[in-house]
């Protein structure tokens, strides 16, 4: 078969900070997902991208090429209005747990494809498996038929979407090409609108525990991913959210899925809540579900009652004790005073450490491991109380997680939790 175009002279193209045509971009994906065009060769294109950019149309056109190699969900047929969310990662991001069912209660099926862990950052996938029984594998046919019955489902994307994505991702991970924005932001959006959902609300992290370590590579991100959404015919919003300490007051995946439930049940730590609810009311509102208010259906039970149903659905029992750590180490505070500041990305790496999450795709994870945060910044400790717990099935991992911790935190002699910054830092439309 003789091929439209040469990776070379694409390579070149970008190289030389030109614009690819519509054509070039719609036949470079899919000659790399029929493995015409190399690893080698996509991995100097990528590259060129990450140096030179791309435009709003090349973006939009090689989201669309993204798609186009795989399959598309349809959600038509469903008796509610969909919408979705997607995080950029963080740590402590146990969001999307308490978040699916309290939307499905206020009337609007949430499918929500999720992802696995990988460094610092948590997968929802790796949280909901410390659920005794739980699956994240579903067919097709079976999140139809779960979004149609409980309204609500969080599971494995199928391989199906969106193919050209997962080959590139593996390359990005490995040749330094991981932070272009215009890939991160393709890779993201391709496969949420193959994925179908109506409405889309984006969670992008900005701080030391985020990808995006700063406010204004954060916003860049949003808007070409709002941009992408518009595009395609998707109600797309993006928050800019705070990740510069922990969400929450625990980091791994058993702890994070009983402090969900404690957020479902009328508790848990206030910012989760904070931000449940506001992604919540975002999701709502762009499926067009204007009387209801999140927050009743959080109060009343309603959203616990979905958990349970959403849980029981695929195979797990929500009443089963989640796994407790063999072992587990306490660190102290060492003066007496206002915790100013708890770095996000060091409990982060703590917690991976510990074995909650994995350095490569393949690595197992220990359901039980992570770090319990006994006080939050602007809040007063002292010295030789409790400041965080580790906790592990493996004790000699204690040394590296207790190192990663060291210069995580300062504790000052003033300072308040009035004077913490707000979890919502700005709403991208």
């Amino acid at each position: 078969m003789s091929e439209s175009f040469d990776a070379v002279d694409i390579i070149r193209t970008k190289r030389d900070r030109g614009e690819l045509s519509t054509d070039e971009i719609a036949w470079v994906v899919d000659a790399y997902t029929r493995e015409v065009v190399a690893d080698e060769q996509m991995a100097s294109l990528a590259m060129a991208i990450l140096l030179n950019g791309m435009t709003r149309r090349e973006i939009s056109d090689w989201t669309a090429a993204m798609i186009a190699s795989g399959e598309r969900m349809d959600f038509s047929s469903l008796s509610r209005p969909t919408a979705d969310k997607h995080s950029t990662g963080g740590v402590g991001d146990k969001i999307t747990l308490p978040l699916a069912p309290l939307v499905a209660a206020c009337g609007v099926a949430v499918p929500q494809l999720s992802g696995r862990g990988l460094g610092h950052t948590g997968g929802t996938l790796d949280k909901l498996e410390a659920v005794p029984g739980w699956r994240a594998a579903l067919s097709n046919e079976e999140i139809l038929a779960q979004l149609e019955d409980v309204g609500a489902v969080i599971c494995a994307a199928g391989s199906g979407l969106a193919p050209a994505d997962k080959r590139l991702y593996s390359l990005r991970d490995v040749t330094g090409t991981v932070e272009a924005i215009p890939l991160i932001a393709s890779s993201i959006m391709s496969k949420k609108i193959a994925e179908g959902t109506g409405a889309l609300v984006l969670d992008v992290k900005v701080g030391s525990g985020a990808f995006m370590k700063t406010e204004s590579d954060a916003r860049e991100l949003a808007q070409t991913m709002v941009a992408l959404g518009t595009d395609a015919g998707v109600r797309t919003v993006a928050l800019l959210t705070d990740m510069s300490t922990p969400l929450g007051r625990t980091a791994g995946n058993g702890l994070e899925v009983r402090e969900s439930v404690e957020v479902l049940a009328g508790g848990g730590p206030a910012d989760v809540v904070e931000l449940t609810l506001a992604l919540a009311r975002e999701m709502v509102a762009g499926a067009g579900v204007t009387d209801v208010d999140p927050a009743d259906a959080l109060a009343d039970g309603r959203a616990m009652d979905v958990w349970r149903r959403m849980i029981s659905a695929q195979g797990g029992d929500p009443d089963a004790p989640l796994p407790t750590a063999k072992e587990t180490h306490v660190v102290t505070a060492d003066a007496d005073g206002v915790l100013t500041r708890l770095d996000a990305f060091s409990v982060g790496v703590a917690a991976w450490r510990l074995g909650a999450g994995r350095a490569r795709k393949e690595d197992p994870v220990q359901a039980a491991a992570g770090v319990e945060l006994h006080a939050k910044p602007g809040e007063r400790v002292r010295g030789g109380q409790p400041l965080v717990t580790l906790h592990t099935d493996t004790p000699q991992r204690f040394a590296r997680a207790v190192e990663a911790l060291e210069g995580a935190w300062d504790i000052g002699s003033r300072g308040t939790a009035d004077g913490r910054r707000d979890i919502v830092i700005d709403r991208i439309a």
